[in-house]
C-alpha cells in the first residue's frame, strides 16, 4: 500500500512504531510476554518447541519456500507487500494515460512502460496542490476526524493508483523498459510521500483527533478511527516527523536510497535467476527422473528455442524422453532438480549457482555491496530515531516484545530441535551409503554435501511412505483443486465464488478473474486475480497476495479486490497444470490472505483487510487455511485424477497426512538459522567494520549463526545466499522473518476451534467459520490482533494445537 505512513512496503518496519521509551509509545506491545512463558512451560516431546517454528512459509517473496526451507522449496512471497495500490477512487478527469484512467480496474491492456513517467508527475502535482491547502486549512480551524484522514486518504489515491499498478507490473511483467520508468520515478514517490508524512500540520491534527477519539468505546467504527489515528502518528514518528534541519534532510536522503537499494536488490536477484540454464542432452542423465520434470525441462528447451527463432522458422517440438532438457533457476525447475536428480554433478552446478546469485560472481548485478550500505542506512536510521539498533525498531510496532525474546523462544526451540535434525541426517546418510553405490561410500564421501540432502530426503519419504510427490501429482489439477477450495469457502464462511474471466483486462493470458459473493445477501463484495504459474522470464519468484483495490469509505469502494500469485507448475502439452502438494498448500495459504483482504468489514481505509495489522499476526489467516489441505472432506472435494476423474485412493490420502511432520527437525533449524541470521544483522553487526574488513563480514554471521543452529550442515565456503535474501533486504521482513513462526501458534490454535466441534458437524461448522469471518477476517487491523483473536477464541492462543498436529503432544 502506497500510503502517507508506509513508503516501499507495506507495512515498512521502520515506519509503524514511535520512538522505544519504557511505559511509553503507541500501541505497547509489552504484555505479549505470556506468550513465551507458555510456550516455555507446553508439554513437549522431541521436537515440541521446534514445531512451534517450522512448518512455516518463508516469504513468499522471494528466496524462501514452502513450509519447508525457504530456498528449496516453492516459494511464498508470503505476502509480499510491495508498494501496490493504495484504496482506489476515481479521479474527476480522465485522461488517454491508461494510468490515470482509474474509474475501474486496471487497463492492463492498454498499459505501456512510457505512460508511467507523465502519469507519476500529474498525479504528484495535484497531490502536492491538495496537500497544501489542507495543512492550510488544518492549521486555521478546529479540526474532527473527518477532516484528516478522509482527506490524507482522498488526495493520496491517485498516486497511489499509478504506483501500486507500477509495482504489480514490476513483479509480474518485468521487463526493460518499466524497469528504467519504475526506478526513475521511485525517488519522486519517497520524496512527495516523506513531505507527507514529516507535516507538522498533519501530526498536530492527529494528535488534536485523537484527544477526542473515546478509548473504551466498544464501537467497531471507533475502533477503526482510533487505531487508524494511533497508526499514523506512530508511522508520522517513524517517518521523522521530529527531526529538523540537517537531520532531517539525512533522513530524507536515507529513505531515498533504501528504496533504490531495495529495487535494485530485487532486480538482480531476478536477473541472476533468469541468467541461468542449464542444457542437458544426456539422456542417461534422466534416469529415475519423473516425468512431469522432464516434461517442465523439455518445454523450456522448446520454449527457448522458439525465442530465438525467426519468423517463420520452424522450430521442434518438445521431446520429453529424448531432450534436449534447459533447467533453469526458477523455483519449479531447481526443486525438481535438486529432489531427484540422480547425477550428483548436475545437482552441485545448480545448487552452487542458486546460492551464488547476484554475488561477486555476477560483477554488475553484485549485491553484497548494497546489503552493507542497507544494513549501515538502517542502523543511522535507528540511531536517529531512538533506537538501540534497528531490531528494536523493527520489533516496536510487532507482538514479540523484544529481541531478547524473540532470541530466548529461537534457541529453546533449537535445544529440542537440533538433536533431532542430527538424528534426521544420520538416517539420510546411511539411506545414501545403503542405496547410492561407491561415490555415497565413506570412503568417497566423509558426509552428505548439501546438493545431496534434498535428493535422499526424498528417497527416504519415498521409502518410509511408499509414495512419491509424482504419484500425488495427477489427483491435484489446478482447476479441480480451486473448485474444492472455493467450495470449501462457501462451506465455512459463506461466500461464493464463481469465475468472471473476460469481465476485466489481465497482464497475461494466463491470469484469472473470479467474483465473490456473500451467499446470505448475494451482494459482490470482493474480486480477485489469479496469476498462477512460473514465468522466470519476467516473473519474480515466489507467491503472494496484494492489494489491488482496497476498501474504504472515504474513496468510495466497497468491493476489496486482490493480486493472487503464484509460481506454479505451468501447464505441459495437453496436460493441465498437475500440482504438487506444497503448490497446493500455497494456494491454500495465499487465498487466505485474500480473505483477509476481500472480507473485510472496516471502511477506514489503514485499517481496512490487512493495513494495520501486526507483522507477525498477518499470517493467522493464511497458516489456518493450511491445515484443511489435511481435512478429508476438503482434500477429496478436489483430489480426483485428471484424466479418469477417480478420488484419490485413502491409502495415498493417508500418507499424505504421515508425511505432514516428515523431517521436522532439519526443517525447524533451517528456518531458526534464518531467523536469527536476519536478527543478528539488524541488531548486533556492525556493517561498517564488516565492509571495510576491520570485522566480521556479513558472511561470518550466516557461519556463526549457522554452527548454532545448523551445525550438522554448515554453509560452504561461497555460499552466498545472503545475496538473495530478499525477505530481509528487499522485502518487508528486516527483523521480522521469526513473524512467520510466531503466527504459526495463533493458526493451528484457530484450527483447533473447528476441530473441537468436529470436522464432519456441519452445523457447528459454520458457526465458527461464521464467527472466523466476523472476527478475523472481517476486523482487518482495525481492533488489535490480541483483541481479535480473544473475540474469536474467547482466550489467548496455547501451543497445544501446534504440537498435535505434529504428533508431538
Amino acid at each position: 500500500k502506497l500510503s502517507v505512513f508506509g513508503f516501499f512496503h507495506r507495512p515498512s518496519s521502520f515506519t509503524q512504531r514511535g520512538h522505544n521509551q519504557k511505559g511509553s509509545g503507541i500501541g505497547s506491545n509489552n504484555d505479549n510476554t505470556d506468550w513465551i512463558k507458555k510456550m516455555k512451560t507446553a508439554r513437549t516431546s522431541v521436537l515440541g518447541f521446534a514445531m512451534l517454528l517450522s512448518s512455516v512459509r518463508a516469504f513468499r517473496s522471494w528466496a524462501a519456500a514452502s513450509k519447508r526451507a525457504p530456498t528449496t522449496t516453492m516459494t511464498h512471497n508470503r505476502l509480499v507487500r510491495t508498494a501496490l495500490a493504495s484504496t482506489t477512487a476515481a479521479p474527476e478527469t480522465v485522461t488517454d494515460n491508461p494510468f490515470l484512467e482509474q474509474e475501474g480496474l486496471p487497463k492492463f491492456q492498454k498499459i505501456q512502460p512510457k505512460d508511467l513517467t507523465p502519469a507519476v508527475e500529474t498525479s504528484l502535482e495535484q497531490m502536492k496542490s491538495d496537500f497544501e491547502s489542507l495543512e492550510a486549512k488544518l492549521s486555521s480551524e478546529e479540526v474532527k476526524y473527518d477532516d484528516v484522514l478522509p482527506e490524507v486518504e482522498k488526495l493520496q489515491f491517485s498516486l497511489g493508483y499509478v504506483w501500486g499498478i507500477a509495482g504489480h507490473l514490476n513483479g509480474v511483467k518485468n521487463g526493460d523498459e518499466l524497469r528504467e520508468a519504475y526506478e526513475k520515478n521511485q525517488p519522486k514517490i519517497v520524496q512527495a510521500m516523506s513531505s507527507v508524512s514529516q507535516s507538522k500540520p498533519l501530526y498536530d491534527a492527529l494528535k488534536a483527533v485523537e484527544s477526542t477519539l473515546p478509548s473504551d468505546s466498544e464501537s467497531f467504527e471507533s475502533s477503526q478511527k482510533r487505531r487508524a489515528v494511533e497508526l499514523s502518528l506512530r508511522g508520522m514518528t517513524l517517518g521523522g516527523v521530529a527531526l529538523e534541519g540537517q537531520e532531517k534532510e539525512r533522513f530524507n536522503e536515507i529513505r531515498m536510497k533504501l528504496a533504490s537499494l531495495s529495487t535494485s536488490f530485487s532486480n538482480n536477484v531476478l536477473d541472476c535467476t533468469k541468467g541461468f540454464s542449464l542444457t542437458v542432452d544426456d539422456a542417461s542423465k534422466m534416469e529415475d527422473v519423473p516425468e512431469s520434470a522432464k516434461a517442465l525441462w523439455a518445454n523450456a528447451h522448446a520454449m527457448y528455442l522458439k525465442s530465438l527463432a525467426k519468423e517463420g522458422e520452424e522450430v521442434p517440438e518438445m521431446n520429453t524422453e529424448a531432450g534436449p532438457w534447459r533447467i533453469t533457476l526458477d523455483m519449479p525447475s531447481y526443486i525438481a532438480v535438486m529432489s531427484h536428480m540422480k547425477d550428483r554433478e548436475i545437482r552441485e552446478k545448480v545448487y552452487k549457482s542458486f546460492i551464488q546469485r547476484a554475488s561477486e560472481s555476477t560483477e554488475d548485478k553484485n549485491n553484497i555491496p548494497s546489503i552493507y550500505e542497507i544494513l549501515t542506512l538502517k542502523q543511522e536510521m535507528a540511531d536517529m530515531l531512538g533506537f538501540k539498533n534497528y531490531a528494536e525498531l523493527s520489533l516496536a510496532s510487532k507482538m514479540a516484545p523484544s529481541v531478547e525474546a524473540v532470541g530466548e523462544l529461537t534457541d529453546l526451540i533449537a535445544e529440542k530441535a537440533l538433536p533431532a535434525a542430527e538424528k534426521e541426517l544420520v538416517e539420510l546418510t546411511a539411506l545414501a551409503r545403503e542405496k547410492g553405490g561407491e561415490e555415497y561410500s565413506a570412503e568417497k564421501l566423509e558426509k552428505l554435501a548439501p546438493w545431496d540432502l534434498t535428493f535422499w530426503s526424498e528417497r527416504l519419504k519415498e521409502s518410509k511412505f511408499d509414495m512419491t510427490e509424482e504419484d500425488t501429482r495427477p489427483y491435484f489439477a489446478l482447476p479441480a483443486v480451486l473448485d474444492g477450495m472455493f467450495q470449501l469457502i462457501k462451506r465455512i464462511f459463506n461466500v461464493e465464488i464463481v469465475a468472471a474471466d473476460g469481465e476485466t483486462e489481465v497482464w497475461n493470458e494466463d491470469v484469472r478473474f473470479f467474483k465473490v459473493t456473500d451467499v446470505s445477501s448475494g451482494k459482490h463484495i470482493a474480486s480477485f486475480y489469479l496469476d498462477p504459474y512460473s514465468r522466470p522470464e519476467n516473473k519474480r519468484g515466489g507467491a503472494w497476495m496484494a492489494d489491488c483495490v482496497g476498501r474504504s469509505s472515504a474513496v468510495n469502494r466497497d468491493v476489496a479486490v486482490a493480486y493472487l500469485t503464484c509460481n506454479g507448475s505451468p501447464p505441459v502439452g495437453d496436460k493441465p497444470s498437475l500440482m504438487t502438494f506444497r503448490e497446493v498448500e500455497t494456494l491454500f495459504h495465499e487465498t487466505g490472505h485474500g480473505l483477509q483482504h476481500m472480507l473485510t468489514e472496516a471502511d477506514v481505509g489503514d485499517v481496512a483487510g490487512i493495513n494495520g495489522v501486526e507483522w507477525d499476526a498477518v499470517e493467522l489467516p493464511s497458516q489456518f487455511m493450511e491445515n484443511w489441505c489435511y481435512d478429508e472432506e476438503t482434500v477429496y472435494g478436489f483430489a480426483k485424477h485428471w484424466e479418469t476423474g477417480e478420488p484419490m485412493p485413502k491409502e495415498m490420502f493417508n500418507k499424505l497426512k504421515e508425511q505432514r511432520t516428515f523431517g521436522a527437525g532439519m526443517m525447524a533449524c533451517r528456518q531458526l538459522l534464518f531467523g536469527q541470521t536476519d536478527m543478528e544483522l539488524h541488531a548486533n553487526f556492525d556493517a561498517k567494520a564488516g565492509q571495510s574488513g576491520e570485522g566480521d563480514s556479513i558472511f561470518d554471521v550466516h557461519k556463526r549463526m549457522a554452527q548454532k543452529y545448523t551445525p550438522y550442515n554448515m554453509p560452504l565456503p561461497e555460499d552466498r545466499f545472503l545475496c538473495s535474501f530478499s525477505h530481509i533486504f528487499a522485502g518487508g521482513y528486516s527483523a521480522g522473518y521469526y513473524s512467520y513462526k510466531w503466527a504459526e501458534v495463533m493458526s493451528a490454535d484457530a484450527f483447533a476451534a473447528f476441530e473441537e466441534v468436529g470436522l464432519d458437524n456441519e452445523e457447528k461448522i459454520k458457526e465458527v467459520g461464521k464467527k472466523f469471518r466476523e472476527t478475523v477476517l472481517a476486523l482487518g487491523g482495525g481492533v488489535a490482533p490480541t483483541e481479535v483473536y480473544k473475540r474469536f477464541r474467547g482466550r489467548d492462543p496455547t501451543p497445544d494445537a501446534l504440537l498435535r498436529h505434529n504428533g508431538l503432544a
